[in-house]
């Protein structure tokens, strides 16, 4: 990397002051490199896209059953630590 590169990210010399750029242009240049970066975006075919949904939904079932599972122990460890025993 060049010292110019590295020291600053306008890749002008230490020396020289960028010139100030109004407003709408940097609305602008904000708007062109939001369309350029959508450009890019790839759409999933359909059976891409039921693949990922079907992950997904797995992903949540299986740490909906992890939390359940965890509410049901620490739920009873808390009744069993907390609660006074019946006497016989």
């Amino acid at each position: 990397m060049t010292e110019t590169a590295a020291s600053s990210s306008q890749g002008t010399p230490r020396g020289d002051k960028p010139a100030k750029v109004g407003m709408f242009a940097r609305l602008a240049l904000f708007l062109r490199q939001v369309i350029a970066e959508l450009k890019k975006v790839v759409t999933p075919t359909r059976r891409e896209l039921v693949n990922y949904t079907l992950m997904v939904l797995g992903f949540v079932v299986l740490v909906m059953l992890i939390v359940s599972a965890l509410d049901f122990v620490f739920g009873n460890a808390s009744l069993f630590v907390f609660t006074d025993k019946p006497e016989q």
